[in-house]
């Protein structure tokens, strides 16, 4: 009952005496959370109480987490008054240094690739192996430490059809998913679109039912299971990869033994329209994806420039004159910037189609008019590989090429030599034939066009390959830059 509870002593409810330095309740969490997570240390089986709900025990004060050095304090202002602050800016900052300073670093080392005659594309596979494809129509992958060549088998179609005996068109485009677990490449048939699973590189599918009826050129992934080609016959076709069918493709026929894949059809074809200056040369040459903006880039050889809307279906969305339209073979896309670079016969040009002046020039290659042949961006750093055997690296935020460094002397520290930084290709290995002989004069070097080269940025390692320019000349070359 009510009466019969005692009263409570008066001095409950007084407020208590202060103390000379009370411990403060409110910082405790966060202490708690800084012991847990903050100390990296090991913690001995005593301090168990601190991870509950008992008092913590006294410790000597921890620097503050934030509290960095004078150098970092001043640098990691500096970076965030560009939008970035703070230490992770500090570190993207260093990351571009190191970006700008790699080329300058690079040695070659050449590798031996045999008979085998221009290689058009290239992936990095791992931290030691390249898969690569090559003008007669050969899949391999080479161990860039151990030199060896694995030939990977290509896909045949179910029908064979006349596309099949043309054994100059080779294999143009080698791509890998986002997670780099299925790899899209030309089949047997140039005009199919072969994908196979890593790492193991067994086969999954083939695209051959009502697809392009001349070779493909180019590929793009837009996710894990959606791929995009490029083709001749100037059409783009959109491609579904169906997760079902990787469980029961990778199969092998008992009696043969011959792999067994799925054999598919695109969900959607588009074509890019006929330009009024050159109708019958509208050939998809290259593609690219924007995964920030979910759009696709291509490059036709009549001189244009095309934007899709990449959803379930392609939407085309515009078409633009290139400034140089002769020659337009590879395309590139860097996501931080929102850019396209194109490669034209002499220049690179770049394009933002959200922007209707462009308010970045093209950059000259200068390489002899033999044409930029292959083209990559990683951050601000765009590399350039040419037909006349060389790589220059241009900076878009500086616009201008990366420069030599003259050499230091006793009263100088070294310094840009203001020439153009160029590493230059070796030899690689050229067939002297009749054709060399007669047609070439039996001309002792010939410089190798650049068709592909592809960086391993953890190991800052560059792998390029190509061969000879001339189409009837038959060579190769194939080097690691490290």
């Amino acid at each position: 009952p009510r009466a019969a509870r005692a009263p409570l002593p008066p001095a409950t409810f007084r407020r208590p005496a202060p103390q000379p330095s009370p411990p403060s309740p409110r910082p405790r969490p966060r202490l708690d959370r800084l012991c847990q997570t903050g100390s990296g240390k090991r913690k001995a089986p005593g301090s168990a109480a601190a991870d509950g709900d008992g008092p913590l025990l006294p410790k000597k004060p921890k620097r503050p987490a934030a509290r960095r050095s004078l150098l970092h304090y001043l640098k990691g202002r500096e970076v965030g008054a560009r939008g970035r602050a703070g230490l992770p800016g500090f570190e993207g900052e260093l990351r571009g240094y190191a970006v700008q300073k790699l080329p300058e670093l690079l040695r070659e080392r050449e590798l031996a690739l045999g008979t085998l005659n221009k290689v058009f594309a290239s992936q990095w596979l791992n931290a030691r192996q390249v898969v690569c494809g090559t003008k007669c129509n050969t899949l391999f992958v080479v161990d860039v430490q151990s030199g060896q060549i694995t030939r990977i088998p290509l896909m045949r179609d179910r029908a064979p059809g006349p596309a099949r005996a043309q054994p100059s068109c080779g294999i143009h485009a080698i791509q890998l998913n986002p997670s780099k677990t299925l790899l899209a490449t030309g089949g047997e048939n140039p005009n199919s679109l072969a994908v196979y699973q890593l790492p193991t590189l067994d086969p999954v599918c083939l695209g051959d039912r009502h697809g392009h009826k001349d070779w493909i050129f180019a590929i793009a992934w837009m996710s894990d299971t959606v791929a995009v080609s490029g083709s001749r016959d100037g059409t783009v076709a959109l491609w579904r990869m169906d997760p079902d069918v990787f469980q029961g493709s990778i199969a092998w026929h008992n009696n043969a033994g011959l792999p067994v894949y799925a054999h598919i059809r695109p969900r959607d074809v588009e074509t890019i329209p006929r330009a009024s200056t050159n109708p019958s040369n509208r050939k998809v040459r290259a593609l690219a994806f924007s995964g920030k903006n979910q759009e696709l880039g291509a490059v036709s050889l009549d001189g244009y420039f095309h934007l899709w809307k990449a959803r379930s279906t392609l939407t085309r969305l515009l078409s633009i004159r290139l400034p140089y339209c002769r020659e337009n073979v590879c395309l590139t896309y860097c996501d931080e910037l929102s850019l396209y670079a194109v490669g034209s016969q002499s220049h690179v040009s770049f394009l933002d189609p959200r922007q209707r002046q462009q308010n970045i020039r093209p950059l000259c290659s200068r390489e002899g008019g033999t044409g930029v042949r292959s083209l990559s961006f990683y951050q601000h750093i765009v590399t350039v590989g040419t037909g006349h055997g060389s790589l220059l690296f241009y900076d878009i935020r500086a616009q201008k090429f990366l420069e030599e460094k003259a050499w230091a002397t006793p009263h100088s520290s070294p310094g840009p030599a203001g020439r153009k930084l160029k590493l230059t290709c070796g030899r690689g290995w050229l067939n002297h034939d009749d054709l060399w002989v007669n047609y070439f004069g039996g001309i002792g070097e010939f410089p190798n066009a650049l068709y592909t080269h592809c960086y391993n940025w953890p190991e800052m390692k560059l792998f390029v390959a190509g061969g000879p320019l001339p189409s009837g000349l038959h060579g190769n070359y194939a080097g690691l830059w490290s």
